[in-house]
């Protein structure tokens, strides 16, 4: 199995993981017990008190349930706004992340190159990591609040305890911090080795290495025309100097020849 086809295998499984995780995270919007409370009022009936970021609800032994939304935003305490501005940031960013992701996989070879590819699926795999810490980030605080008043002795007021709505959302949230740390890791080295396939004759410059400047050039092709010329004219004067000394031995042989 080639590493292309692993890579590939591994991007469908975090898009399983991460999209199962984003819907984990939606699904606690709409869920009303992230708080219960169970009161015996009566022998015979029993009040279960329950609530999350948006309503309050109450149901009795019989199955009837009754809810009320919160009245007034602006009456609520800061720490219910920042919960609720985190998850609603968590959805979106995991939305556009399996958009990206969708684009970027090497199995939908819509996003064209393999480093686009790379880039794209980094991006979203960003997005899943980023929403995945901001979902945890808001049930874990609502969690711990939850935990704080009911240990507390002094808190006098009804006290609740975690429902399964933070659960769901504790599970979501690993779901999307695992599978877009995942992804974040993979596409970047999968970027990295994209680019070095382009330009694998690429080398750092050396700091001492030495740099060709027009003088320098100049001064080279001066240098070698100068040597070129040394070396034609010691040819020259080497034949004059054979050529004088033939007439020479010519003429003395051509005088002892006449004196015979």
């Amino acid at each position: 199995m080639s590493y292309r086809t692993v890579v590939m295998y591994m991007e469908i499984g975090c898009f399983v993981v991460c999209v199962s995780g984003w819907i984990l995270v939606c699904s606690t919007m709409p869920t009303e017990i992230w708080t219960w409370s169970e009161v015996d009022s009566i022998v015979l009936t029993t009040s279960n008190y329950f609530s999350n970021l948006w309503k309050d609800c109450i149901s009795d032994s019989t199955g009837v349930s009754d809810c009320k939304g919160i009245p007034s935003m602006l009456a609520l305490n800061w720490d219910i706004h920042m919960c609720r501005a985190l998850i609603i940031i968590s959805i979106i960013l995991s939305f556009f992340g399996s958009v990206l992701v969708l684009v970027g996989m090497k199995c939908t070879k819509i996003g064209g190159s393999e480093l686009a590819n790379a880039r794209v699926t980094f991006a979203g795999g960003m997005n899943y990591l980023i929403g995945g810490m901001c979902s945890m980030v808001s049930f874990s605080y609502y969690g711990n609040k939850i935990r704080a008043e009911f240990q507390d002795p002094l808190f006098r007021s009804q006290k609740f305890e975690i429902g399964v709505g933070v659960f769901i959302g504790w599970g979501g949230s690993t779901l999307l911090v695992v599978g877009g740390l995942i992804y974040s890791i993979f596409a970047g080295r999968e970027g990295c080795h994209s680019s070095s396939e382009r330009f694998p004759d690429y080398q750092p410059p050396d700091a001492y290495a030495f740099v060709p400047t027009k003088k320098s050039i100049a001064f080279s092709t001066s240098t070698r025309s100068e040597a070129s010329e040394g070396t034609k004219s010691r040819a020259t004067s080497g034949s004059r100097v054979s050529s004088v000394s033939g007439i020479t031995s010519s003429t003395k042989s051509s005088a002892t020849n006449a004196y015979v």
